[in-house]
């Protein structure tokens, strides 16, 4: 490979520039944290969508099975009782709508309120499985479709400068079908993840043998292992309209071949996300100062996601250059043996 060869070739994309980019990108699309935060004021003063009725139904079925008569085990039963019941009263089946690989981030989808700083929320029950599981299904699917949007058009400021509503709106029937097809691998292969896992936990539990312990934690080192390399799994489908399969692959080989840089970016944005997290959930839910931190939440998350796309097109252009480089030589050495 020559000196002009070699000089074709781009650095690999700076960290610092992609996140720099990224909170400019949002700075000057400042309206596109309207949609976390939207969502977190739904959940903080809107109606909460509870299931303490169906927990209270299912431990009290429970407590009334023979042979569960005994004292010690009723203050056992009777403490997880209160403590289900707490669970249910705070669970808010409307966080559903933050929706997993696509989805408009939320601070209140983990922290589950229940006081508002001007009283109580309107609260419904969900009172039987069947509804669970309507309303369930509902959620996810309004949580994905407006994802996708929000996707869309984080990915036209981060990568064109630019918001163009008619083309995010053609594109969105499309780009959810996608989605849809990525949430069901992603989906099926958590589940082939985690049969063996939850198998080794089990014979952990009941033998309490160590080399069961260390095969549960090889099945976690095993799971990240596949499952690190799908972070840029849906990024294709917005930045360049890549169909879910092609998007998989095309995220899988640029995480492989830029995995240190990839590796960096990825846990720059945990740390910058969680310990801004870990402030914005200081205030009490019920006092006026989370407005502050849902805000900024907004900013930051909406932020870090531009920077991801910006970081994917500039190392996908690398990794293309590569390529074509890598090409190039081997061309010209066949050639020269040839000759």
């Amino acid at each position: 490979m020559n000196v002009n060869e070699k000089q074709a070739i781009p650095a690999q994309p700076s960290l610092v520039a992609a996140l720099m980019a990224g909170f400019d990108a949002i700075a000057n699309h400042i309206g596109l944290i309207l949609f976390p935060f939207v969502l977190d004021l739904f959940l903080w003063f809107g109606p909460h969508l509870r299931l303490k009725t169906l927990i209270e139904s299912a431990v009290n079925q429970m407590l009334s099975l023979p042979g569960l008569d005994t004292s010690a085990t009723n203050t056992a039963l009777q403490f997880n009782r209160d403590l289900w019941l707490q669970i249910g009263e705070r669970l808010n089946l409307f966080s559903a709508l933050r929706t997993y690989p696509v989805g408009i981030p939320s601070l209140m989808a983990s922290r589950q309120p229940v006081d508002i700083p001007i009283g109580l929320p309107l609260a419904w029950d969900v009172s039987s499985l069947g509804s669970l599981a309507a309303w369930w299904l509902l959620l996810t699917l309004l949580g994905l479709f407006a994802g996708v949007l929000y996707f869309a058009l984080v990915a036209q400021v981060s990568l064109t400068g630019k918001i163009e509503w008619r083309t995010a709106l053609e594109q969105w029937p499309w780009a959810t079908l996608q989605v849809i097809y990525l949430a069901l691998f992603m989906a099926a292969l958590l589940l082939a993840i985690s049969v063996p896992g939850s198998c080794l936990v089990a014979a952990a539990s009941f033998t309490g043998l160590p080399i069961v312990q260390i095969g549960f934690l090889l099945t976690g080192a095993v799971a990240l292992w596949l499952l690190f390399p799908l972070l840029f799994s849906a990024h294709g489908i917005f930045a360049f309209q890549y169909k879910m399969w092609s998007s998989v692959r095309q995220g899988a080989r640029l995480t492989r071949l830029t995995l240190s840089k990839t590796s960096l970016l990825f846990l720059s944005i945990l740390v910058i996300s969680e310990g801004l997290d870990t402030l914005w959930r200081v205030p009490a839910e019920k006092s006026w100062i989370t407005l502050v931190g849902v805000a900024g939440h907004a900013f930051v998350a909406t932020s870090l996601l531009a920077a991801s796309f910006i970081y994917y097109r500039d190392a996908t252009r690398w990794v293309q250059r590569l390529i074509q480089q890598s090409l190039m030589v081997e061309g010209r050495n066949l050639r020269e043996r040839i000759t």
